[in-house]
């Protein structure tokens, strides 16, 4: 098979190409004011944490936003996301959030799935070595990540947009291009721009080394096809910004150095914090404490809890980071929050923007019903909750469905649920108050079930035996 083809393009290809597989419909929106400084801007939000090359290039990096530089407007930028699972969760948010921004000032940007590069595994931010993956589960994941990035870039262009102009959001996969390469030529047409010297004095390559488990060729290969992909892009759609997490540093500059050396022309790097749980392990798979985005890894119940859980000292740092508030309106939320923290304004707010972005107006709608229905009591939630909402938000519960026969008591429902013992031991639970439906104590074990009490209008019943122990029932034949 041929060998990859090493060239630079000329600046008219990009991504206004009509036909590029993989762009997604998101029409025109909004552009942030001017290019005052744009860059800037969302440093001031702590988005952007550094950029690569600051200084000393031909064209400085803030000249590509300037809308008043010829030839420099719009630009491309991209993301690129492994597969090593089949969602994504909210590490990868601040970088789909960079996205974002960049979109919604008019350029063009790019996720990139990397259904190839996931198979090697990054090494970067890591202590040992990834599991491998069969080919048949990356593909799945792929699939999986790629369908979960354009539902939230259609959450977005449905849900934030303002009516101004917007850049595309594309969807790509590298297995595109890697599957057609022929080692050999990739490898004699590729290597010889790399020095060794180069790629071991990188930070994720000299930590692993040093480590008693040490690092796999497949690994250290890693930043040599991440800087193959910078430099496809660039080639075929002429992207010159790539954005990652800080880890990533060691890989986008391995990017610039292929790129420059073969072209001659500067592409840089932007990169996003990564954001750490209390103890400051990253957020992650691999750290087990992930938050994922996938409804059904984690319910739009569980996410708004994330966030409305957050502490006071990080909600405006979240604020800005994870929203689209402008930097004025999350200053007036946290004054009011001042003077009256009990109402924990910052992090509802926090977590409604989070929640619509990942799930959808319908999935805030849903985790708003289900804190009712928990925290709050609600029968008037409880009724119009799904059975996939009870299903998610009482994940330890037993579900049953039961036929509500004539003269149906509290007693039979409880013991068709298997939730009370046998014989008088259960028979007292119920007298000394340890069950309730619906959220109302029960007292009375011969008391027959009342439609629109015991029974809600959804035909779904919620038993809770002492404080912990939930049973959801769904009526037959109502």
């Amino acid at each position: 098979m041929a060998a990859p083809i090493l060239r630079c393009i000329s600046r008219g290809q990009g991504l206004g190409t009509p036909g590029l597989s993989g762009v997604l419909p998101l029409g025109l929106r909004e552009a942030h004011s001017g290019a005052q400084g744009f860059l800037a801007m969302q440093k001031a939000r702590g988005l952007f944490k550094e950029f690569f090359p600051e200084r000393g290039t031909k064209t400085e990096l803030p000249e590509l936003f300037d809308r008043g530089t010829a030839g420099s407007f719009p630009q491309t930028i991209y993301c690129g996301f492994d597969p090593t699972a089949d969602s994504l969760h909210v590490g990868h948010l601040l970088a789909l959030l960079g996205l974002f921004h960049f979109q919604r000032a008019g350029h063009n940007v790019i996720a990139l799935v990397g259904g190839a590069t996931a198979r090697l595994g990054d090494p970067s931010g890591r202590t040992k070595e990834r599991e491998a993956l069969e080919a048949e589960r990356v593909q799945s994941n792929a699939r999986a990540l790629r369908q979960g990035l354009k539902t939230l870039a259609a959450n977005h262009q449905q849900l934030f947009a303002n009516g101004r102009t917007w850049g595309s959001f594309t969807v790509l996969d590298n297995s595109a291009w890697y599957q057609k390469q022929d080692l050999v030529d990739f490898l004699a047409a590729v290597g010889g721009h790399f020095r060794m010297g180069t790629l071991l004095s990188r930070l994720s390559v000299q930590t692993r080394l040093k480590s008693s488990e040490g690092m796999s060729l497949a690994e250290f290969l890693y930043q040599v096809l991440q800087a193959y992909d910078f430099y496809y892009l660039f080639q075929h759609y002429r992207c010159r910004v790539q954005l990652g997490g800080s880890d990533q540093l060691g890989n986008i500059m391995s990017g610039y150095e292929f790129i420059h050396k073969l072209t001659g022309e500067d592409v840089f790097g932007i990169s996003v914090p990564l954001i750490t749980s209390t103890t400051g392990a990253k957020l992650g798979k691999s750290a087990g404490n992930a938050v994922w985005l996938n409804r059904d890894k984690t319910s739009p119940f569980e996410l708004y809890q994330f966030f409305v859980r957050q502490q006071d000292d990080l909600v405006e740092r979240y604020l800005k980071l994870f929203t689209f508030l402008p930097l004025p309106e999350i200053d007036h939320i946290m004054q009011l929050h001042v003077k009256e923290p009990e109402k924990r304004c910052p992090q509802k707010r926090l977590a409604t923007e989070v929640t619509k972005l990942v799930h959808g107006q319908e999935g805030l709608d849903s985790a708003k019903r289900c804190t009712q229905a928990l925290y709050h009591s609600s029968i008037e939630a409880l009724e119009v909750m799904s059975d996939q909402e009870l299903k998610e938000l009482f994940k330890e519960a037993s579900f049953s469905e039961l036929v509500l026969d004539p003269g149906t008591s509290v007693l039979d429902t409880c013991r068709k649920a298997n939730a009370i013992p046998g014989g008088p031991r259960g028979y007292r639970m119920i007298t000394e108050g340890g069950v309730s439906i619906n959220h109302r104590q029960v007292t009375n074990p011969e008391s027959v079930l009342v439609v629109g009490q015991h029974i809600l209008k959804n035909g779904l019943s919620l038993l809770k035996i002492g404080k912990r122990n939930f049973y959801i029932i769904k009526w037959l034949q109502l």
